[in-house]
């Protein structure tokens, strides 16, 4: 089985795109579609349905994609294995948007800096498949933030706690209200993140447990909207403390002091236990440990 046309519908598969697929793999899309159609071929079955312009997985695609995704992790520990020097390997890692945007960029640069032969691959994902593509070996390492949770396959390593902040716009009227209780938020519009989030879970879980039904609430994926919305004024959002301090140094946002509220989540690095860990994700390892350690990040 070509390992070549294994990673064209790895990527196709994620992206749900033939044409993303090309640009990441810098092939023409008629040489994806080539590949793919050579490996329904051998394989007897369809991998995709195409429905207009949108791809989607067959049945025999979404269990095909799980063995394809072990075929090459064990492909890239075997690369891996006949490496001699420390410095050299691949490291696939993946995290949540908010770890992405506000925590990941500044450790990617410190560690390339440290470890310039290490070739490192992120695949963004959404938050409900991490802990799935860990396990399948489809990434090497992952950042979680949530709280902590029993596993046997996964090793997970807290780096530090992170506090949810209830946000406004200067202009809402509980901006300048000092300390409030959490009944002032009834009746309230909230912008939150998509059902999944794990902060977004324990914000509506404290809401309700403290007998106030969030009424009215928006959704949205993105952090940058939601804060964008929260400096319009339209509505109260829960995000982490890592997504917000420019705004809150510059006066953007405002974070209520809720005094019967109080939010945290843990920043985790997992990884599989019944992987043997390659001399880069160790370094990784060490690297992240490193970099909390000179980094420290204020107490909840």
């Amino acid at each position: 089985m070509d390992l070549r046309a294994l990673n064209t519908f790895r990527l196709a598969a994620r992206n749900l795109s033939f044409t993303k697929a090309g640009m990441s793999l810098g092939y023409a899309q008629s040489s994806v579609t080539t590949q793919i159609k050579n490996l329904e071929e051998e394989l007897g079955a369809s991998l995709f349905n195409r429905i207009g312009n949108r791809l989607e997985l067959t049945e025999t695609g979404q269990r095909f994609l799980g063995y394809a995704e072990r075929i090459l992790s064990l492909t890239e520990e075997a690369k891996a294995s006949t490496q001699e020097e420390a410095e050299v390997g691949t490291l696939r890692v993946t995290a949540p948007e908010s770890v992405c945007t506000y925590f990941l960029p500044q450790v990617l640069k410190g560690f390339k800096a440290q470890h310039p032969q290490v070739r490192f691959t992120f695949l963004p994902s959404m938050v409900r498949n991490i802990k799935h593509e860990v396990l399948e070996g489809a990434v090497d390492m992952a950042f979680l933030l949530e709280e902590p949770f029993p596993s046997k396959a996964l090793v997970m390593e807290k780096l530090y706690e992170e506090l949810i902040l209830v946000l406004v716009s200067p202009s809402h009227r509980l901006a300048s209200a000092g300390t409030i209780s959490i009944h002032d938020l009834a009746g309230e519009e909230f912008l939150l993140k998509a059902v999944g989030c794990t902060y977004r879970n324990l914000f509506e879980r404290s809401l309700i447990s403290s007998g106030v039904e969030p009424e009215y609430s928006l959704e949205f994926l993105g952090v940058e909207t939601i804060k964008k919305c929260v400096e319009l004024g339209l509505g109260i959002a829960p995000l982490p403390r890592m997504a917000v301090e420019e705004e809150l140094r510059s006066g953007k946002l405002v974070a209520l002091n809720v005094k019967d509220l109080d939010i945290r989540v843990t920043l985790l690095l997992v990884w599989n236990s019944q992987r043997l860990q390659s001399t880069a994700q160790k370094a990784f390892l060490q690297f992240v440990r490193e970099y909390i350690h000179s980094n420290p990040h204020p107490e909840p």
